[in-house]
């Protein structure tokens, strides 16, 4: 038996597809905002504030293993329903979520932990989502490119300020914008230019000190024609380090907007 811990994005989809396919007893904490998962009378819709509720759900169905994917964003906690345990760990909670949506998570994982229950990595079932080293589009990065991506991944490495930038864009070498709260989507919408068409690139790697069970950075066809809107030439993630949604049809719009994809 698996808990699968839910949110949002098309990730946690790909998962129960092929937990199911391989036959595997399962149960769902559902923290999507919309209980996407509500009609599977193996899902449970849980406040993430009931930690009593949640630990006596895995123990009872003797779970004893666990995994996250999918986007949980920051609870309104002037809102949350708070259990017994969930009025001990909430000030945990609150502290953490200061630092991020994924901080948040790495707290739940610690209190998991407390009571004995593993979490493994998002990409256990579905090991295809990610890919290795290379670049999977028709277009190359040239030598332009290659000093945009060099100066993405310097600047990311070098963030401390910005522990929950994933994602930055890199046009000329000129940093012109990092990932904040917003997300990716936001990053790019503020990274549209008037004066380049198919110049830049969107670097996307793990935040530092993550925790790469969960939470990695995802990359999908809507972050491919977002991208292309912004007026950039290519994606590069880490290798093994990221999700990847509709793979081929990602490689296919780059093929067709002159664009790269490009793995580190």
């Amino acid at each position: 038996m698996i808990g699968l811990f839910f949110g949002d994005t098309d990730f946690p989809d790909k998962i129960l597809k092929s937990i199911k396919k391989r036959k595997l007893k399962y149960l769902i904490i559902d923290l999507s905002a919309s209980k996407k998962f509500r009609k599977d009378n193996k899902s449970y819709s849980v406040s993430i504030g009931q930690f009593g509720k949640i630990i006596n759900i895995l123990k009872e169905n003797n779970c004893k293993r666990v995994l996250f994917a999918g986007k949980v964003n920051k609870p309104n906690f002037s809102k949350l329903k708070l259990d017994f345990k969930g009025i001990y760990y909430i000030p945990r909670i609150i502290k953490a979520s200061r630092l991020g949506d994924a901080a948040i998570l790495k707290e739940i994982i610690k209190i998991l932990s407390h009571n004995k229950i593993k979490t493994e990595n998002s990409t256990q079932f579905n090991p295809e989502l990610t890919l290795k080293k290379g670049n999977y589009s028709k277009i190359k990065p040239n030598n332009e490119d290659q000093l945009d991506i060099k100066k993405a991944i310097k600047t990311l490495n070098n963030l401390k300020q910005y522990d929950y930038s994933q994602a930055v864009v890199v046009r000329n070498k000129k940093v012109v914008s990092i990932e904040g709260k917003g997300g990716t989507k936001k990053l790019l919408e503020k990274s549209k230019s008037k004066n380049f068409r198919n110049h830049g690139v969107l670097v996307k790697f793990p935040k530092k000190k993550q925790d790469l069970r969960v939470d990695l950075p995802t990359i999908g066809l809507k972050t491919l024609r977002q991208s292309k809107i912004a007026g950039l030439k290519g994606i590069v993630v880490k290798s093994k380090q990221h999700i990847f949604l509709d793979k081929n049809k990602c490689i296919s719009f780059a093929n067709k907007n002159k664009m790269f994809i490009s793995v580190k």
